[in-house]
């Protein structure tokens, strides 16, 4: 039977949040969806099930709150384009 990696996966979660976005939510939410089911299989010791839920869970909502600021500021940008290009004329 595999160890768990609740541990790691809760800290790629909350790192998602904090500081590096994107780059550590999504193996975040893909690592936290593949031990769980390591977990229901029996393969990956159950005992992290909770830190690996936790780091599951912040890695999909660090995952959406990045891409709701990255659509934010790509839409930013095109506006300001947009506002500059009617000021030129």
């Amino acid at each position: 039977m595999r160890p768990h990696r609740g541990g790691l996966i809760l800290t790629l979660g909350i790192l998602g949040f904090v500081l590096c976005g994107v780059f550590t939510s999504i193996p975040a939410w893909i690592m936290g969806s593949g031990d769980l089911k390591a977990m229901d299989a029996g393969q990956m010791d159950a005992s992290g099930r909770a830190l690996t839920q936790a780091g599951k869970i912040c890695g999909m909502i660090a995952t959406i709150l990045n891409l709701i600021g990255i659509a934010f500021f790509v839409i930013m940008m095109a506006v300001g384009a947009f506002g500059a290009a009617m000021n030129a004329r």
